[in-house]
């Protein structure tokens, strides 16, 4: 039978406790979410609700294209000036998602002949652009700052070094100071996703590579995603300009596909005025986060520290972390469960998420349920 092998696989996961299911989310709910990425808490803010009709009222549903054709308003373009300007970047590029904008930054920086290095820690959107790109890729270890060096010392041809800066899984900072050091020693770029970063981390939530002190460099490349913090959709990458064009010309992700959605555009926009005039609510998400790491913690959990908005969970198997998560959503909270193979040392987690609109009663519930449900 054509793809008979699919049921054989299927059958594996459901063994293994690593089957996945879409769970659709009602408009409403009393489920506390703790499992998404609004770490600002923005998603339903009214002005980036508004934002986001505004700009489908005035420039439609669709981009109706791709960026070179019909798909950049004048709305894509100030959203590029000002997300520069927050991040402190030369120019700025918007994609339809931040996948896309990893896999354009990867696959065009990296031509036939080069050397990629690659953080074994790193989100899968990074992992397939190394695996995309002409060059050939070495995978060190995670945060080897040693690793990265000797990697670049043994490639006389261009090369980059590519990592998330605030990881995903346990939201633990890479060493951005080690690795951009690394790359200087021996003339290679860097490539850093700050998905998890923008809006969070350094001043006003600029993001850990602007507090790294890396944003504006000529040797620097910042990705980043309009759909965590800010409360929309989308991607972007920051850098010099001469890299920009370079993407414009050259990045399949970015020629070829059809251009965000105006709606996303105008509602990433209005979030990222918002973060402007309220800054305290990249240092209340980092609050809400460290609260909830200590209480876990004296509860006897073995949860991570965080260094950002994520806080991990260690759970004693996959089909611990499933029946756990689980437990969560019937008492009423909705927590992410991590397994093989969204991490990479194998130990599956439960992945808290806080949020700077996150209530003292709703930190509250929160470590009650996890504590209460634990395996």
């Amino acid at each position: 039978m054509a793809f008979g092998w699919i049921d054989e696989q299927a059958d594996a996961r459901r063994r293994a406790g690593l089957l996945r299911t879409l769970l659709p989310r009602p408009a409403r709910t009393r489920l506390l979410d703790l499992a998404g990425n609004d770490y600002l808490g923005l998603a339903r803010h009214p002005e980036v609700v508004e934002g986001a009709a505004a700009a489908a009222r005035t420039w439609g549903a669709g981009a109706t294209g791709s960026r070179l054709v019909t798909g950049t308003t004048e709305l894509h373009s100030t959203l590029e000036r000002e997300l520069a300007d927050f991040c402190g970047a030369e120019a700025a590029l918007v994609f339809s998602s931040g996948y896309a904008a990893n896999l354009a930054a990867v696959t065009a920086l990296a031509p036939h002949g080069s050397l990629i290095v690659s953080d074994a820690g790193n989100h899968a959107s990074l992992i397939d652009g190394c695996r995309l790109a002409r060059g050939t890729v070495q995978v060190i270890g995670h945060g080897d700052t040693e690793g990265a060096r000797k990697a670049l010392g043994t490639h006389d041809g261009p090369a980059v070094l590519v990592c998330d800066t605030v990881f995903s899984v346990d939201g633990d900072l890479a060493p951005l100071a080690g690795y951009a050091a690394a790359c200087r020693e021996h003339g290679a770029g860097l490539i850093v996703d700050d998905a998890h970063g923008l809006g969070v981390v350094g001043a006003g939530g600029r993001g850990a590579a602007h507090a790294a002190g890396l944003v504006g460099a000529d040797d620097v490349v910042v990705t980043a995603t309009l759909s965590k913090s800010l409360g929309s959709q989308g991607g972007v990458v920051l850098g010099p300009a001469r890299v920009v064009h370079h993407l414009v010309n050259a990045a399949r992700t970015f020629v070829f596909d059809t251009g965000l959605a105006p709606a996303a555009a105008g509602a990433a926009l209005a979030a990222l005025r918002l973060l402007r005039r309220e800054p305290w609510r990249a240092d209340r998400v980092r609050e809400v986060a460290a609260q909830l790491h200590a209480r876990l913690t004296a509860a006897g959990l073995d949860a991570v520290r965080p260094q950002a908005a994520v806080v991990s969970v260690r759970a004693p198997s996959a089909r611990a972390a499933v029946d756990w998560a689980a437990a969560c959503r019937r008492a009423g909270l909705a927590v992410g469960c991590f397994r093989p193979p969204s991490v990479p040392d194998g130990v599956s987690r439960l992945r808290v998420t806080a949020r700077a609109d996150l209530t003292p009663a709703q930190i509250d519930h929160a470590v009650r349920v996890i504590g209460d449900t634990r395996p």
